[in-house]
Formats: structure tokens, C-alpha cells, sequence
């Protein structure tokens, strides 16, 4: 027996004693292959998945690193049984690939004839494939190279793919490092995102994701199609590429609801991609006929599924997805990995931080009591509208204006999900408020205000979730949100965490409503700030 903090158990689950002195090592460690669960106080419950460790697998990682892993920091033998399925899951990662005959047909191909026999024997995936050439390749549909891949994921059988890709109309495209550089891990991103060929790249927000999409045109040096969440998203993108790179207005386009420009670089977001007109997605294929060579997708982890369908489509096209988690509430991470690729690049959080790129955060709970009245409304409300009725207390109110006294002075984000609740508290704190009703010239106006320090208060709806560039904000409250969903506390802690010019730390307040569905929730978003190493402590309203 050893004294490690973990202890592996037969059903592929690992709990981590989080006051143990390895237990930061080996959390990050444990995240390249293993998913968190749950993360109460003082033991954290991760599962060893299959996805998990194919992707570390993509990332060059084999089973005798994992077992390494789990062995340094055990404190009990692993079960054999799990030694042997993290074996046998990992070695199915790249038995079967997709390969170009010299004729350029596109091909199933594997040394190990049983797999092939038996994946091309499944319905769904001989619908899929022609005549067999040998007894190591069969023809692959020339359409179908999306779809083979979804399909031999389900299988159980990921398939690497170096059938190669199209290179797109060459366009030239440079950084330009003039007053900055770029850093060792965004290039590093870079790199491993071009070795794979396409993927995703994990980086925590504020730590220069878009840079990395700069990095990667740079390499690649053809005509790009940016996909991003919104309008302000896009133009945000567009002043990074012009600051960063070489590019110039003329080369840089946006497809959007209000503007339709198809440029060598063409920044669209995914509403109107996914927009029918007559039971059409014209506005996709229109792009989808253009001579793409890197498709960039933006909050990767959002991907709509009418762009799924576009994605498996696209396979002859380099594919970067960017994310601060790959975490879907949808549970279709699986897509991601077939159709965009699997994780390529992942820096924890923690580890940028101590590099001094992001901000460190403290992250609090403060919990209210539901009023009498509130809470007999609450005990015979329907299940749907229970979280309405916790979620939007007007007890709260109180709570953000302590934490505003607590805070003056310091740039701060509300935010909510129930427009009601956030006009009630933007009008009783006398605040501007940003919906996704506010017209996007508006929006940019008082986000601009705010990062020039002329507004310090910002109440926002989910619209302020993504891709929003907001360097000095330093607080946050979080009032109400999506059932407690990790991908939007990754989002709105996230807009916490670009460093600050006098180096102060950034405080995330969740408020919720005691002994109600809110308080459940909430313990869902604290698995993913526990799987970046960020502390959770709770707070008793009262007490501020």
C-alpha cells in the first residue's frame, strides 16, 4: 500500500482525497484522460472514459501512461480489470484509418482483417462503403467520410483519418508580432494542432484563443471560414486579426443577420448558418461551396446540429475547433471528436494562471432563504417551474447590492438568464442592462464603456456568455443560469479572467436559493471550477 490520494475502483471511477499533498499534481494529471463527476468538499469522483482515453491516445498518450498515472498516485493496486479495459479501450484508437488509394479514392483500411470484416458487416456503416479492393481496404463513399467516422465511433472502433485535405485557394496570411509575441503555449497549440491535421484546442477563456486561430492561418496560409456564436463575437474577431496578422479590412468579410460579405477570410455565425429559408439552409451551402482550406470554429463546444451535419461534409477542409471545455450538457462530445477531431491541445487553467497570463479567481456560493410566501409557492410548483421561482428570489437583490458596496469601484458583471429578473435588478440597482434584444450597436457602446471604466455595473443576459472581450471586468455574480450548466460557468468565469493591469485577483459569486433545486444545480457547476482547481466557498447571505 501506498500513501498516494487516489484510490481507482472496479467501475472505472478514481476519487481523489483533495486535502492530500499530491492531489494538485495528480488532478492535473487525471484531466487529460479522466472527466470529473462530482467534487464535494473533500473527495472529487472522476470516471475513465472511453472518449477520454481516446483523446489522450490522439494526443500521444498511451496505456502505459495512463497506468503510470493511476499507479504514482494510488493508494490501493488498480484493479486488474480496469488495467486491462484501459489496454484494450486504447488500443482500438487507430486499428481501422481512413487512407487515400494512389487512384485517390478515399479507403477503409486496416492490417487487422477481423476489425475491417467486422466494421464493414455493421448496417449502418456497409451502407456507407463500396466494394472491398483487398483484404486490407475497402472503397469508402466519397461523401461519406463524416459519417464513416461518427459511425465506427459508436462501433467502438475510432478511426484516425489521413486521407489529407484540400489546401483551399492560397491566400497569405502572417502574424504580426510588432509589440507582442506570441506565447509558448499558444504556439504550442499551434503545433499540435497542425501535426493532427484538424482538432480541438482547450484553452481557458482570456488565454488567447483567438490568437491561436491567428497562429494556425498563419500556417496554413489559404482562404479561411471563421464560425463564431454572434455578431459582436464576429467583430471582435475581425479587430484580432487585424491587430494580429497581416490581413487588411479588404480581406476580412462578415455573414451575418445584417451584413453578407464572402471575403478570402469570412467570419459567419452559426445563426445564420442554421437560418432555413423554403426548408433550405441556403446561407450554408452557399459557404460551404467556397474553396475553404481551415474552418475555424469558435466555442466548439456549442456547435449547433444543423453544423454537425455541414462539419461531416467538410472532412477535405482542416478543422480547428476552440473551446474552454469540451464539456456538452447534450452529451455529444462524441461529435466533436469524429467530426471535428479529437483534443489536440489542453492547458488547465491553473497552469496558465501561474504563468501570470490569467487572473487568479476566488469563487464563492452565497446562499438566500426563500421568503414564507416564496417558498409555500415553491413547495407546490411544478418541477419546470420550480428553478424560476428559486432562481429569480427577489432575495437576491439585497445580495448584489451588499457585494456592489463590497466591491465599489471595481468593474462588475450581473448575470441572468430570466430577462424579468434581470429588468427588475438592473432597474432597482439603476445599472445599463444587455439583452439579446439590446441592438448590437447599443451592446458594443456599453461594452465599450465599461472596458473604458466610464460604466463599472453591467447587468447581462447570456448574450455576455461568449466570446465577449471584457479585460477589466473583475467581479462577477451569477444570479440565475442554465440548470447549472459547467460549459456556462467555463463561459462566465471566463469573463473574469484576463489579467488585470494592477495584478488584483477576480471574485465569481454564485448566489442561490437555499434547499431548493438552485443549490442542486449548483453543485453540477462546481465540478468543472473544481476540475480547474479553483476553491468553492460557501457563504451565508447573512454573513456579509
Amino acid at each position: 500500500m501506498t500513501s498516494g490520494p487516489l484510490i481507482v475502483q472496479s467501475d472505472k471511477t478514481a476519487l481523489l482525497e483533495v486535502d492530500h499533498p499530491q492531489a494538485a499534481d495528480a488532478r492535473h494529471d487525471l484531466s487529460i484522460f479522466a472527466e470529473l463527476e462530482r467534487a464535494p468538499e473533500h473527495i472529487h469522483t472522476y470516471r475513465i472514459t472511453r472518449l477520454g482515453l481516446w483523446n489522450a491516445r490522439a494526443a500521444g498518450h498511451d496505456s502505459d501512461f495512463v497506468l503510470a498515472v493511476l499507479d504514482k498516485y494510488a493508494k490501493f493496486a488498480v484493479p486488474a480489470g480496469v488495467r486491462n479495459e484501459i489496454v484494450d479501450t486504447m488500443s482500438r484508437y487507430g486499428r481501422l484509418s481512413i487512407i487515400r488509394g494512389e487512384d485517390q479514392r478515399l479507403m477503409l483500411h486496416s492490417t487487422d482483417r477481423a476489425v475491417l470484416v467486422e466494421a464493414s458487416k455493421q448496417p449502418k456503416i456497409a451502407a456507407l462503403l463500396e466494394e472491398p479492393i483487398d483484404s486490407e481496404n475497402f472503397a469508402i463513399a466519397a461523401w461519406a467520410r463524416g459519417q464513416v467516422k461518427q459511425e465506427l465511433l459508436k462501433l467502438g472502433w475510432p478511426a484516425e483519418d489521413f486521407a489529407g485535405y484540400a489546401p483551399g485557394t492560397p491566400h497569405d496570411i502572417a502574424l504580426n508580432e510588432i509589440g507582442w509575441n506570441i506565447r509558448d503555449y499558444q504556439s504550442k497549440a499551434v503545433e499540435k494542432f497542425w501535426e493532427g491535421g484538424s482538432g480541438v484546442v482547450v484553452l481557458p477563456c482570456g488565454a488567447g484563443k483567438t490568437i491561436v486561430g491567428a497562429g494556425a492561418m498563419s500556417v496554413a496560409k489559404t482562404n479561411t471560414l471563421i464560425l463564431v456564436t454572434n455578431t459582436v463575437s464576429a467583430r471582435q474577431w475581425k479587430s484580432e486579426l487585424l491587430k494580429r496578422t497581416s490581413l487588411t479590412e479588404d480581406e476580412i468579410g462578415e455573414y451575418s443577420g445584417s451584413v453578407k460579405e464572402i471575403k478570402p477570410i469570412t467570419i459567419a455565425t452559426y445563426q445564420i448558418l442554421t437560418t432555413k429559408s423554403k426548408g433550405e439552409f441556403a446561407h450554408l451551402a452557399l459557404l460551404n461551396a467556397n474553396d475553404w482550406g481551415l474552418i475555424i470554429y469558435d466555442e466548439v463546444h456549442l456547435l449547433p446540429a444543423p453544423i454537425f451535419k455541414m462539419t461531416a461534409d467538410l472532412q477535405a477542409r482542416r478543422r480547428l475547433g476552440l473551446t474552454a471545455t469540451l464539456v456538452r450538457e447534450d452529451g455529444k462530445e462524441g461529435e466533436v471528436f469524429s467530426l471535428i477531431g479529437p483534443k489536440r491541445f489542453d492547458a488547465p487553467w491553473k497552469d496558465i494562471e501561474a504563468q501570470g497570463y490569467i487572473a487568479p479567481a476566488a469563487c464563492f456560493e452565497v446562499r438566500v432563504d426563500l421568503p414564507g410566501d416564496v417558498r409555500m409557492d415553491y413547495a407546490i410548483a411544478n418541477q419546470e417551474d420550480r428553478y424560476r421561482l428559486a432562481a429569480c428570489a427577489t432575495a437576491k437583490i439585497d445580495v448584489i447590492s451588499e457585494l456592489l458596496k463590497k466591491h465599489e469601484g471595481e468593474p462588475t458583471l450581473v448575470i441572468g438568464q430570466y430577462l424579468e429578473q434581470l429588468h427588475e435588478v438592473a432597474e432597482k440597482l439603476g445599472v445599463p442592462l444587455i439583452t439579446g434584444q439590446t441592438p448590437v450597436d447599443e451592446r458594443e457602446r456599453l461594452f465599450q464603456g465599461f472596458r473604458d471604466g466610464e460604466i463599472k455595473t453591467l447587468v447581462v443576459s447570456k448574450v455576455a456568455n461568449f466570446s465577449i472581450d471584457l479585460p477589466e471586468a473583475s467581479v462577477a455574480i451569477q444570479i440565475s443560469g442554465s440548470f447549472g450548466s459547467r460549459q456556462e460557468e467555463a463561459q462566465r468565469l471566463g469573463r473574469l479572467l484576463r489579467p488585470k493591469a494592477d495584478g488584483r485577483a477576480a471574485s465569481f459569486y454564485t448566489i442561490i436559493s437555499r434547499d431548493t433545486v438552485d443549490q442542486d444545480f449548483a453543485q453540477n457547476r462546481q465540478r468543472f471550477l473544481a476540475e480547474q482547481g479553483y476553491s468553492y466557498e460557501i457563504l451565508d447571505a447573512h454573513a456579509l
